[in-house]
């Protein structure tokens, strides 16, 4: 009978480390996506602000900013809707009843979506009047501001406590920003005639609260749903379509209806037009993966690399001070991106624990050698099982993954 309860408990072993590999694979490529989306961001961020820039101070007819706002939606909710229709594996008629259960059936968590909707809006339309009146240098440095209030958002909707080091490198990243738009500023051109500074400043002001509060708010209906983030961004999509339009007609309904709705739109408005929609998704991907000050800090290193991209493609001059900024924003996020405690932790509720483990260390015993984060997670669930299998050989499905001892 011992024997036969041990070999049971070897293939209950078995079980739970086929079980335990694929827990670390799906662990290791969540980690793989969040970074991969978050470089990608870091790019996308730094085209879109030169990419606006560029499509507001074009020569000739200008193209009305509440169109582009709309046309972005319209596209973001077709590539969310193509992209459910994948995932149901072009069958139709299963992806219009999944659409009527979760938009119209569930309709309440649908009208959660038109808060952040309505704030994504609004904010759109105030970038392209902040980046329409203000240089580019300005804009990117005060616009920095998100950050702060995403942080302050952060703990006061998700109750999420921030580190001292933390709000340090939040500082710190606001400081190098600060001084790499400063090194800019120095050596740019004269500033145009037709800006608004006052109006500019107004607009990223308000732009920075709201983006701040729609991000996290956004975050908080990810993760407290079990919907998909494709089907989320449908629904703000659907919103944001109804309202962007709203507000085209509230503030250039006249002169859209004069001109037309796709008046002044060049190949550059297109890619505006693309990158904005795409970017849209892409914040989406990295809420759901990351947090939104980690995207936040991604958006900062765009502004490094739009200089860096300035200084190689429009001859800017590289000098001491812009090093000693970008040095900053890399270090902030660095600071930042450290795990709090990750291994002292897993030691603390090791050694607190009840019961015997068979990974403890005989009193007398050298101490094994250190291994990594990874591995030490890794044993540490492996002793749990073991220990549970043990307690209850025979309530096999029930057992929790939980620390050694821990009831």
């Amino acid at each position: 009978m011992d024997t036969t309860r041990h070999h049971q408990r070897l293939g209950w072993d078995g079980w739970f480390l086929g079980d335990g590999l694929g827990e670390i694979s799906l662990a290791v490529s969540h980690r793989r996506l969040k970074y991969i989306s978050l470089a990608v961001l870091v790019v996308q961020n730094a085209s879109l602000i030169l990419s606006i820039r560029y499509a507001r101070t074009l020569p000739g007819d200008r193209f009305f900013a509440t169109t582009a706002v709309v046309m972005a939606e319209v596209l973001k909710g077709l590539t969310c809707l193509l992209l459910l229709f994948a995932q149901k594996r072009g069958n139709v008629k299963n992806l219009v009843l999944f659409l009527h259960e979760a938009v119209l059936v569930q309709y309440v968590d649908t009208l959660k979506l038109a808060v952040p909707s309505l704030i994504y809006t609004l904010q759109n339309n105030l970038q392209y009047v902040a980046i329409s009146n203000l240089p580019a240098a300005t804009f990117q440095v005060t616009y920095q501001l998100k950050i702060l209030t995403t942080a302050l958002f952060s703990v006061l909707m998700l109750n999420r406590s921030l580190s001292r080091l933390q709000w340090a490198s939040l500082l710190l990243l606001f400081t190098g920003v600060a001084i790499v738009q400063a090194q800019q500023a120095g050596g740019g051109g004269p500033r145009p005639l037709d800006q608004n500074p006052g109006a500019g400043l107004a607009a990223v002001v308000a732009s920075c609260l709201s983006s701040g509060f729609a991000g996290v708010y956004f975050e908080k209906i990810l993760k407290g749903s079990s919907g998909s983030v494709w089907l989320r961004n449908l629904q703000l999509g659907l919103f944001g379509t109804a309202l962007g339009l709203v507000g085209l007609w509230w503030a250039e309904g006249t002169a859209v209806a004069r001109r037309g709705f796709f008046f002044g739109y060049t190949p550059a408005v297109w890619g505006v037009v693309l990158n904005q929609a795409f970017g849209g998704l892409l914040v989406a991907v990295v809420v759901k993966y990351a947090d939104n000050i980690l995207k936040g800090f991604a958006t900062s290193l765009s502004i490094v690399l739009s200089t860096v991209a300035s200084i190689r493609l429009f001859g800017f001059h590289l000098d001491p001070l812009f090093a000693l900024g970008a040095g900053l924003v890399i270090g902030a996020v660095y600071l930042y991106s450290l795990p709090r405690g990750a291994v002292k932790a897993i030691a603390s509720t090791s050694a607190s624990a009840s019961g015997p483990c068979i990974h403890q260390q005989p009193p007398g015993q050298p101490p094994p050698p250190q291994l990594s984060s990874h591995r030490t997670l890794w044993d540490q669930t492996l002793i749990s099982i073991r220990g549970r299998v043990r307690q209850t050989p025979n309530s096999l499905s029930t057992l929790p993954l939980l620390p050694c001892g821990a009831n």
